[in-house]
């Protein structure tokens, strides 16, 4: 409901009361009550002119209810935010204070409207040395006895009276101008303000009193202003060689124009054995003529003299107009500074041999000097130079790696060692460069159940680290677990403890058919992973094992002598075929006999992935893969083949059914399909390609689907040990050799070759 208008709601009754409205600012709804609190109060009407009618005024409550019919309002709500502020003072005792055996402090004693409570707080005062602030937090305070039954209330707190709160009593003697109103309106007559009485301690303090050392300074501001950050810089020695032991001190000497101050830093060569202080002379004045410390307050430029009074705190202080007793000392100025003078330094004499262009052009202009040829410096003793010493590094002691021991010796606090970022990033992993070559091996021992133990060691490039898994088979007493951790080995028969680095496995000493010593374990490898041999192959400047050129270097050495009896041996059985092929095993037989140890394992095997006939044999067939597929998706319960089918057509706008091999690993892998990375890689390389080598991804669809065409489920196996080793059974080198790509490589001629022996 709103206030009833001033005038009935009928046609003719009304009119528009902006008409000659001359201020349209936006009216005011906040009434104060005193400084600092406010309430919401309603607008007044205004009529013509924006004058307020004479019949409506302020109103403090809203138009909730006709005029008359007002309901009376809670105290919490009446009186909110409203309090009633009285000043008072108490008087506290002071045991330990001379001459004020007590103190006033004043308080403000705050009465809040609304719920009866009080709060008593004292204004901060500087150099009071009192904790200050709230005395008394807000609450409701009792009455002292013997009347406990009863709180404090308006009608206890006025002017002149004393009430008692917590066993100190206040004295109130002034309020401010809305309390006052609101007492009067309640009928309740204020006093006037009450005089505060006087603190004797601050009535001393407000005293002024002669100050023991007048404060006379001598007027060295112009001087500052004008000459601030001009320095005048020298360049001298000071020739210490005289005594036992010394040097010839290059020096460096600053002339600060601001207040006539010398500095001289010390220019200390690398390697001299001498402490590394740059500071020779602190900035101060510079005596001429040293002859003994002076005594504390000789420096001062005023002598203060007790001429009046007795006791200290009314004595009168003047300063000595005679000085008596001062001593006239004589302190190097710019006048006595130049080219060829010499400086007394407390007792070391420095000569100065040159300036700098910025104290020329000063002496040039103030003096009227031109004369500004350097001085040589004396030849310093040849065997005063410093020399280059080689740092001693103490062999190794066998404790951590050698390069933590090693940090120990050129610092106190040790720091980690050094690592090559630069081959970090040239082999870190990139998508499918995985930079990890991996080899399969057999340990060599005489203890007979360990020759059948079968391990993974795998290469690191990134720092030639070497770690190695072991491949236990069930029931056999072994663990398949990890071997070795990832670390740098040493190689074998060499003494570590000495200055020198040991020498460390590298990569290319990695190769099928070595044997390497790892740690006091002799292992032999017999395969490696096709990324191994890709890698080794395309980087064959590093891998000689797998340089193509050096292989057939050494063929056409070994097989020139009997290069027709090779080629009656093992040429293939049908000569009228077009192009060829001669089994691998044949191939390996025949260099194994004519090479003998010459040749290893890793080269035959590279000869035969250069010459193959491409008629590779696949280990594991589609139908297979797929089966592990689905197996794996069904034990992870994954169903989200629509997300993936949505997300490949997101790709391929186009909708051409293919992508590349790369971006199609990158979609599965983020929708998160439950595939190991080996079993997903052979997942795709079973899928069909068109003649760009991309995938079609409508088949992977359809091979992943587990709801329709599903297959027969197989036995579980590891996948990660299962799947990923191309060369588990046989090398990677096809089912043959190309023998006449072979043939014309090799390019030996038969009138180079030796004649054929007769047979027996």
């Amino acid at each position: 409901m709103r206030r009833g208008a001033p005038l009935p709601v009928l046609p003719g009754f009304n009119f528009d009361t902006r008409i000659g409205q001359t201020k349209f600012h936006k009216p005011q709804h906040f009434g104060r009550i005193h400084t600092g609190v406010y309430y919401l109060s309603e607008k007044a009407k205004c009529g013509i002119g924006g004058k307020p009618l004479p019949f409506v005024g302020h109103d403090r409550y809203p138009a909730l209810y006709p005029r008359g019919e007002v309901q009376a309002l809670p105290p919490w709500l009446a009186f909110d935010n409203q309090r009633l502020m009285f000043k008072a003072y108490f008087q506290e005792t002071v045991q330990e204070r001379w001459q004020s055996p007590f103190q006033i402090r004043v308080v403000t004693i705050s009465f809040f409207l609304e719920d009866g409570t009080i709060k008593i707080s004292e204004p901060q005062v500087d150099n009071s040395g009192l904790e200050q602030g709230v005395l008394v937090r807000r609450q409701r305070i009792p009455m002292p006895d013997p009347v406990r039954y009863r709180y404090y209330d308006i009608l206890d707190l006025n002017i002149g009276k004393e009430p008692e709160f917590f066993a100190r009593v206040y004295k109130i003697v002034d309020c401010d101008k809305f309390t006052r109103r609101f007492l009067n309106r309640c009928g309740i007559p204020v006093p006037d303000p009450i005089e505060i009485p006087r603190d004797p301690y601050n009535e001393r303090r407000k005293v002024e009193v002669f100050s023991k050392k007048p404060n006379r300074k001598m007027d060295t501001l112009a001087k500052f202003l004008s000459n601030d950050r001009k320095v005048l810089r020298f360049y001298g020695y000071w020739d210490d060689t005289g005594s036992t032991y010394g040097v010839m001190h290059d020096l460096e000497l600053h002339f600060y124009l601001s207040d006539d101050t010398i500095e001289i830093k010390e220019n200390i060569p690398p390697n001299s054995g001498r402490d590394t202080g740059l500071v020779f002379i602190k900035r101060m004045k510079l005596p001429k003529d040293f002859s003994k410390v002076d005594a504390p307050g000789a420096a001062d430029p005023f002598t203060i003299l007790n001429v009046l009074g007795e006791n200290t705190s009314s004595s009168w202080y003047i300063v000595d107009s005679l000085n008596t007793g001062i001593s006239d000392r004589e302190f190097y100025q710019d006048k006595d500074l130049m080219i060829g003078a010499e400086i007394n330094v407390f007792g070391r004499k420095v000569v100065l041999t040159d300036m700098d262009p910025y104290t020329r052009e000063y002496y040039r202009v103030k003096f009227g000097i031109d004369d500004f040829t350097p001085l040589e410096r004396p030849d310093i003793k040849k065997e005063s130079e410093c020399k280059p010493v080689e740092k001693y590094v103490p062999p190794y002691n066998g404790y951590g790696s050698y390069e933590d021991s090693l940090g120990n010796c050129f610092s106190i606090e040790p720091r980690p060692p050094k690592i090559d970022f630069v081959k970090f990033y040239e082999h870190d992993k990139q998508g499918f460069e995985s930079h990890v070559l991996r080899f399969r091996a057999k340990l060599i021992s005489n203890i007979p159940e360990n020759n059948d133990r079968h391990f993974i060691i795998r290469v690191f490039l990134t720092d030639n680290t070497i770690s190695i898994f072991e491949l236990a088979v069930r029931n056999s007493g072994f663990k398949r677990c990890l071997f070795q951790k990832r670390m740098e080995v040493m190689m074998p028969q060499q003494d570590i403890y000495t200055n020198k680095k040991p020498k460390y496995y590298e990569p290319h000493q990695f190769y099928i058919g070595a044997r390497v010593n790892l740690n006091g374990f002799n292992f032999q490898i017999t395969s490696a992973d096709i990324y191994a041999l890709r890698y080794m192959e395309i980087h064959c400047n590093q891998f000689p094992k797998a340089n193509m050129k050096l292989i057939m270097e050494k063929l056409r050495k070994a097989l020139k002598p009997v290069y027709k009896k090779f080629l009656q041996e093992n040429y293939p059985v049908s000569p009228e075929c077009e192009s060829p092929v001669v089994e691998y095993k044949n191939l390996r037989g025949a260099l194994c006999k004519y090479l003998g140890d010459q040749i290893t394992e890793h080269e035959m095997i590279t000869l035969a992935r250069y010459y193959s006939s491409h008629e590779k044999k696949e280990r594991h067939t589609r139908e297979y893969i797929r089966s592990l597929v689905h197996g794996e998706l069904t034990r992870q319960l994954w169903t989200d083949v629509e997300r993936l089918e949505e997300d490949l057509h997101h790709v391929d706008r186009a909708r051409t059914g293919y992508l590349p091999r790369d971006e199609l690993y990158t979609i599965i892998r983020g929708c998160r399909l439950a595939l190991d990375i080996e079993l997903l890689n052979s997942m795709l390389d079973h899928l069909c390609k068109n003649e760009e080598g991309k995938i079609d991804y409508n088949d992977l669809l359809q091979f992943i689907d587990v709801k329709q065409n599903p297959v027969m489920p197989t036995p579980p196996i590891n996948v990660k040990s299962a799947l990923w080793w191309a060369s588990e059974k046989e090398p990677d080198c096809g089912a043959g050799v190309d023998w006449c790509r072979f043939l014309a490589d090799l390019d030996i001629k038969e009138e180079d070759c030796e004649p054929m022996l007769p047979a027996n």
